[in-house]
């Protein structure tokens, strides 16, 4: 079961995190150049229950990518979540991975992302009236985007 704790930080946040992110909401829209956020899943299995990824040092390889992003100089698949690396985009030199496991790494499962985000709505409504609108539309247009395929 997925424990949602913000950065690790809700046993120490002394108000309720709904106003936290509205601030942090409200720095972000003031800001001329934002950071740009990704998600990473380094924990990805295929059916017999082995990483797809191979961890450790490899995952400098995303972080490059991640970079090049940053910098402009990396390609992307748009997907219903958002900018994910093409296969041929993350250097893959001497490692052991197939076409069949990259493929799976960037794949987007649909039912199950739909699931996520049903998950995840769940959890930020426990906020209540704290919680900012944008979190829950964004949930919603990423649903929106699952939805339409």
């Amino acid at each position: 079961m997925v424990r949602r704790d913000p950065m690790a930080m809700k046993p120490f946040a002394g108000y309720n995190f709904g106003d936290y992110w509205a601030h942090w909401l409200e720095v972000g829209a003031g800001l001329k150049n934002p950071p740009r956020i990704f998600h990473v899943n380094w924990f990805r299995q295929n059916a017999a229950g082995k990483f797809l990824w191979p961890g450790f040092g490899d995952n400098l390889r995303v972080l490059a990518w991640i970079l090049d992003r940053c910098q402009g100089n990396a390609g992307a698949l748009e997907t219903p979540i958002g900018h994910m690396p093409r296969p041929g985009d993350l250097n893959t030199a001497g490692l052991d991975i197939g076409p069949e496991a990259l493929a799976e790494l960037t794949a987007v499962p649909s039912a199950a992302w739909r699931q996520e985000i049903a998950n995840l709505r769940h959890y930020l409504l426990e906020y209540g009236s704290h919680l900012p609108a944008a979190m829950l539309a964004e949930a919603d247009e990423v649903a929106r985007r699952l939805a339409a395929g």
